[in-house]
C-alpha cells in the first residue's frame, strides 16, 4: 500500500531539492497518460477531463493509523514526516476528496484508451 503517499514521496524528493514540481507532474500526470494512451487526460487543457490534486506545499504531517486510508489500515510509511499535503482532489471537475472529507458524487467514470495513437 503505497499509493495513497506516492505524491507525498515525491514531494519529498522536491524538498530535498532532487526534483522539479515540473518533473512530479511530467512523471505523475504526463507520461502515464502517454504511456497508457489514456484518451483527454494527464493535462489540464481545454477539453480534458478535470483530475486536479490542490495542495499545501508547506504543510508538515506525519503518516499515522487515523489519517491511513487503505482497506488494510496500514501503510510501511506509518511514522514517516513529510512536507506538502494532499487538500483537495477534483476527478471530472467535481471535489471528490477536500480537508479528509471524500465526497460520494461517483465523478469517477471508465478510461478512454486511444488504442490508434
Amino acid at each position: 500500500p503505497l499509493v495513497q503517499h506516492s505524491l507525498n514521496i515525491m514531494l519529498d524528493f522536491y524538498q530535498n531539492k532532487k526534483i522539479t514540481l515540473e518533473k512530479i507532474v511530467e512523471k505523475m500526470c504526463h507520461n502515464p497518460a502517454m504511456a497508457f494512451k489514456i484518451k483527454d487526460r494527464g493535462y489540464i487543457r481545454e477539453g480534458y477531463w478535470a483530475d486536479i490534486v490542490i495542495l499545501d506545499i508547506e504543510k508538515k504531517w506525519e503518516v499515522n493509523k487515523e489519517n491511513i486510508l487503505y482497506k488494510c489500515n496500514w501503510s510501511p510509511l506509518e511514522g514517516t514526516k513529510f512536507k506538502g499535503k494532499v487538500e483537495t482532489v477534483l476527478i471530472n471537475g467535481k471535489i471528490a476528496l477536500e480537508n479528509r472529507k471524500f465526497f460520494d458524487l461517483n465523478a469517477g467514470m471508465r478510461l478512454a484508451f486511444d488504442r490508434d495513437r
